[in-house]
């Protein structure tokens, strides 16, 4: 194995383990230590998604321009800079500054997974973005649990600080990877503009559809159970890592399949998540839901891997850009979607979402591509 993936890989292991311990509770800590509702935290949530949203697409093009390094390392320690300001603030506005700053961290994932490809050697692209998905999601795993035991124990503010000491250690080792040689094209046979790849556009509508389908349910979940099914902060923080698990678990057991295959199994199992939220009545039960909810991460890199094979090596920071930004897309108008739900009955958005996510399976199965010829 490249020396480079190892140091990506326990990098991305300690990110995971000090994201888990606050990141899930984002919508309890705004509706307990800044008192907004569901709406408001939807809102909330979807400026967050713009904030991801807008890095992407330039972050891809500067990755195949400039390189990716650059832009790993400069994502570690913004996202280090940003956590430490949402466990000191004690206003919202400041609070927000920090998230939002870590939203822009999004910027990451389209050179992390350049890098990752270029760098794979013999493994298939779908296998080695499976690598960094399973070893991030490991350290959420643990993250949650020991991010809500803090909380109820100290607070929750105390959690931000303690994973801001976890993102030191991660950054120390996103440090010692190495640079690539970019990727280019031969200037007289240029490769096909991106937008004019009638292939990749159409395969990008059935990537926008199934995240929202997929995602429709989750923004103020973590609020359904806290709220509606009462559930203790550590209690809650065990079904998170219930939920990083099945990201590591399920990653890699569909890296082992066809992507186009895997794709379709992903978005069953997310539906069969909001059939655990919305049905069950017990911790195991809810716990049993989010690891079917790795679904949705170990979907990421199948599309991906699909995409992949459509287009020049040259596009392909730009090509993982525009798919990160769709998936960003979805994410900003997705929570208001969901809060608005919510306040009407908090029960309502799951039977939707799995509705939704069964058409989505239809039309994935019909459009996805089925036999990809090698760019």
């Amino acid at each position: 194995m490249n020396p480079n993936l190892i140091y990506i890989a326990f990098a991305l292991l300690f990110w995971g383990i000090g994201e888990g311990m606050f990141f899930n509770f984002i919508p309890i800590y705004l509706s307990k230590n800044f008192f907004l509702g569901e709406q408001q935290i939807g809102f909330v949530l979807g400026a967050f998604g713009f904030f991801m949203a807008i890095t992407h697409i330039p972050s891809g093009h500067l990755a195949d321009r400039l390189g990716r390094r650059p832009l790993l390392v400069t994502a570690w320690l913004v996202g280090l800079f940003s956590t430490l300001i949402m466990g000191l603030a004690s206003s919202l506005p400041l609070y927000l500054i920090g998230a939002f700053g870590y939203g822009l961290t999004a910027f990451v994932a389209s050179p992390l997974s350049s890098y990752v490809t270029a760098a794979r050697g013999d493994w298939s692209v779908g296998m080695a973005l499976s690598l960094t998905t399973a070893t991030f999601n490991t350290g959420m795993a643990l993250g949650p649990v020991t991010g809500g035991w803090i909380a109820d124990m100290y607070g929750m503010r105390t959690s931000y600080l303690v994973a801001a000491g976890v993102f030191v250690v991660s950054s120390s080792l996103i440090l010692l990877i190495k640079g690539q040689p970019l990727d280019e094209h031969d200037p007289a046979a240029p490769p096909t503009n991106l937008w004019n790849n009638y292939r990749f556009v159409s395969f990008l509508s059935v990537v926008a559809f199934a995240v929202f389908a997929m995602y429709l349910a989750q923004p103020l979940t973590p609020n359904f159970l806290e709220g509606v099914r009462g559930l203790s902060l550590s209690e809650t923080g065990w079904v998170f890592s219930a939920g990083a698990m099945g990201n590591a678990v399920l990653a890699v057991m569909l890296s082992r399949v066809k992507p186009r295959r895997g794709f379709l199994l992903a978005q069953l199992m997310v539906a069969l998540f909001a059939m655990c939220i919305w049905r069950g009545s017990a911790l195991p039960v809810f716990m049993l839901g989010y690891f079917l909810l790795g679904g949705f991460r170990a979907a990421r890199p199948m599309f991906m891997a699909q995409a992949r094979e459509l287009v020049h090596e040259s596009q392909m920071g730009l090509t993982y850009g525009t798919l990160e930004t769709v998936s960003s897309i979805i994410f900003v108008v997705t929570p208001p979607i969901a809060g608005f739900l919510f306040e009407i009955d908090p029960y309502l958005v799951y039977p939707l979402a799995i509705g939704l996510i069964l058409a989505s399976v239809v039309v994935s199965f019909l459009f996805s591509p089925r036999k990809v010829p090698h760019a």
